[in-house]
């Protein structure tokens, strides 16, 4: 079998045009000042020893992690487990023996895969690149080191809303090189870890509530007669990132108040220009260190007139109220469908969906005007789980729409915004 280790700083420096060579060096002196805020080592030490806990009781001997940049994944356990956020590659995996250190198979060598040496050192000190693609090959190999080539190897989903795995050239080729494993695919393995949240994973959080706060002063900045929709999105994600966050969505769209036509923000924001007595109606999501909060509130140019602003003092903040009047512990996911009747009851309509969870990003428990969708292990609130109320509330015509959502933690005698964006019709 071909040699694929890493060569050590001592014997690469001096041939770094070869690119066997460049692609596995390790321990160089490259991004030795860089500074990454990481996790403690207890707190991965944490992770580690729950993910472990969870693998005796599924019988798995490994598990692969997978994370990419999508929506659904955002980093996924990928990141929980190496700190690492990923946007090379659809997904980039850890692979994780229930005996053993973990290893991060990265997408990328050179001097990339020392960066993230670097980046991922309070949690894993194995990082391999994938030599181009390898992914399965390298994976292998590690699976083998641990001594698991005939054992029971768990897949955690990249994509876990959809239900997708690893790629199938992945997957056929681990199947080639591992022919005596059993291959699992697992189902919301990693939800039901993060559902919950420690300490340090809520300070993110509440980091990602303030870049939400200040991707919305940008916005209110920005909105302009004359300005576009994709100009509010440009002032929104230069906000976030000079926080030193990562943009998840940026759902951004506007209408005359006078003869509104949107019930919900624009997923693809326009180059429509905004006019006076124009309405911007959004739902954005910002990222801190893979953790997600999101917000939404609408924005008017100029007095909302008198059917505008009847629609927010009579039904959209009060029927907000009641929903996020429902969050605490103890309290049951289907208060909030319950709540959200105050809508129908008040002769408007609303989109189907009240309230949804976040572990990285959106997902369960879920809170719909039809019913409560649930885990069956999250349909009570505990403290340190993590929701996005957003009723959207729609007139009965189906013309004039409002999403109003912040994100709140669960707390042990309550509930806690992350934002500071008030509950106000914003008129700029």
């Amino acid at each position: 079998m071909e040699d694929f280790t890493s060569t050590a700083w001592e014997q690469s420096r001096s041939s770094l045009d070869n690119g066997r060579t460049f692609a596995r060096m390790r321990e160089t002196p490259y991004y030795r000042d860089a500074v990454y805020a990481q996790f403690s080592r207890a707190e991965y030490e944490r992770r580690f020893a729950a993910l472990r806990a969870k693998m005796a009781e599924h019988d798995l001997d490994v598990v692969i992690c997978p994370g990419g940049p999508s929506h659904w994944s955002f980093g996924g356990g990928m990141l929980w487990l190496s700190g690492h956020w990923e946007w090379h590659c659809l997904c980039v995996y850890v692979v994780f023996p229930r005996d053993g250190e973990p290893t991060l198979v990265y997408g990328m060598g050179g001097t990339h895969i020392e960066a993230v040496r670097r980046e991922v050192s309070a949690a894993i000190s194995d990082v391999r690149s994938s030599r181009n693609g390898q992914f399965a090959e390298v994976m292998a190999e590690r699976i083998a080191e641990a001594g698991a080539e005939r054992g029971r190897i768990g897949l955690l989903e990249v994509d876990p809303r959809h239900g997708d795995y690893l790629p199938a050239n992945q997957y056929l080729r681990l199947t080639e090189l591992l022919p005596e494993a059993e291959i699992v695919f697992t189902k919301g393995l990693m939800h039901e870890l993060v559902h919950v949240k420690s300490a340090e994973e809520l300070d993110c959080v509440r980091e990602a509530g303030l870049l939400c706060t200040d991707a919305m002063h940008a916005i209110a900045d920005a909105a302009k007669p004359g300005a576009t929709e994709q100009d509010l999105r440009a002032a929104a994600g230069a906000a976030i990132l000079d926080g030193g966050g990562d943009i998840d969505f940026l759902i951004i769209g506007s209408t005359p108040m006078d003869n509104p036509a949107m019930v919900f923000g624009n997923p693809r924001p326009s180059l429509r220009r905004l006019s006076a007595g124009d309405m911007i109606i959004m739902e954005l999501a910002a990222g801190y260190r893979g953790y997600s909060a999101q917000i939404g509130q609408p924005i008017c140019l100029g007095p909302p007139p008198e059917p505008i602003r009847r629609f927010w003092d009579d039904i959209a903040k009060p029927g907000y109220e009641r929903v996020i009047g429902a969050i605490g512990p103890g309290r049951p996911v289907s208060d909030m469908v319950d709540a959200a009747g105050f809508f129908r009851d008040n002769g408007c309509q609303s989109r189907p969906i009240v309230t949804h969870g976040i572990d990285f990003v959106s997902d369960g428990p879920h809170a719909y005007v039809e019913g409560a969708k649930t885990h069956g292990y999250d349909d009570i609130l505990k403290p340190g789980m993590v929701l996005m109320p957003e009723p959207n509330p729609i007139s009965a015509d189906g013309r004039l729409g409002m999403f109003v959502g912040h994100t709140f933690i669960v707390t042990e005698d309550g509930r806690e915004c992350v934002d500071d964006w008030p509950i106000e019709l914003t008129v700029v």
